[in-house]
């Protein structure tokens, strides 16, 4: 265990913190903005998408003031990876500067918060090499090592508070980003999406998921996160002393599956209020929850109702 992900567990601590909703989605589907390949790091290359980041981030730092919690600010780079940054004609040493350029974005705004600045942390997101909602591809851990190698390191050299891999489909390619976390000594997560039945695309049950990569990682990831997945997809597999490894939590505000979410040309926002309780009732299956926040259809409302849940919870 290094310095930097000992620090970083101790200054997470027990406490919940919030993160973000679905900023893609979002940006998509309440804005009308067109994201080649969902890349929302195109923002960062105009004043006016530079301007609407900002305003996404400040209203949920906003939110967390109110509802007293820290909070997570992820990076939008959940496809500034080489491999989707080719399909959109740019060079790998392009990827890397947007990757800094990202990551610096953050930080500026975190400096803007006065005394909550200390309580916000930057989040280094790394997504999938295929499709979250219809994987395509399954790599090998060594291909899948090579290919998140270069943006991980992107991420620590821009000094990301930690990192994150989002909706991985399938455990291969989880240890590969696992692996290539740990050779950049990055405070590191790595949630899982899964399918109605609460298994991965894959088909591999979500525990034995974990274990390997715990297994062959010596247990790098600071905790797993399940996200893009409604509960009722999964609450009914949180059985076992496994689900302590569980500390992240951003579930998507629809019902539906991943097959009809692909296929809808309307965003299911699914009810705010019901997912708060949701999660406030999930917090007793999960101990080890660090982190909530939400995925695809949820924005700043879903995340109110979230974390306005869980802090009646805590009174209670």
């Amino acid at each position: 265990m290094t310095i930097a992900r000992e620090r970083m567990l101790a200054r997470i601590g027990k406490q919940l913190w919030l993160t973000e909703g679905g900023l893609e989605t979002e940006l998509v589907f309440h804005d009308g903005i067109e994201l080649p390949h969902f890349a929302a790091f195109t923002l960062l290359e105009s004043v006016a998408g530079r301007a609407r980041l900002a305003r996404y981030a400040m209203g949920y730092l906003e939110a967390a003031a109110e509802l007293g919690r820290g909070f997570i600010l992820d990076t939008q780079t959940w496809r500034a990876s080489h491999g989707w940054g080719a399909k959109m004609g740019l060079t790998a040493a392009r990827i890397a500067e947007i990757n800094a350029d990202a990551t610096q974005f953050l930080q500026d705004l975190r400096a803007r918060r006065g005394a909550q600045a200390r309580h916000i942390l930057v989040n280094g997101i790394i997504g999938p090499v295929g499709d979250g909602y219809a994987p395509d591809r399954q790599m090998t851990v060594a291909a899948a090592q090579a290919y998140h190698q270069p943006q991980v390191s992107a991420l620590a050299a821009a000094r990301v508070d930690l990192a994150t891999a989002m909706t991985m489909t399938h455990v291969e390619e989880a240890i590969g980003v696992t692996l290539a976390a740990r050779a950049a000594r990055v405070p590191f997560v790595c949630s899982f999406t899964v399918e109605t039945d609460g298994h991965l695309p894959s088909g591999m049950a979500l525990e034995e998921a974990i274990a390997r990569v715990d297994a062959v990682t010596s247990g790098w990831p600071m905790w797993f996160g399940i996200n893009c997945a409604h509960p009722e997809h999964f609450r009914d597999r949180l059985r076992g002393d496994w689900v302590a490894r569980i500390g992240a939590l951003r579930a998507n505000a629809s019902r539906k599956s991943h097959a009809e979410l692909d296929a809808s040309g309307e965003l299911d926002a699914g009810d705010p209020h019901e997912l708060g309780q949701d999660y406030a009732a999930l917090r007793h299956l999960l101990p080890g929850l660090r982190v909530i926040g939400g995925c695809c259809g949820t924005d700043l409302r879903h995340i109110m109702a979230i974390g306005g849940a869980c802090n009646h919870r805590k009174a209670a």
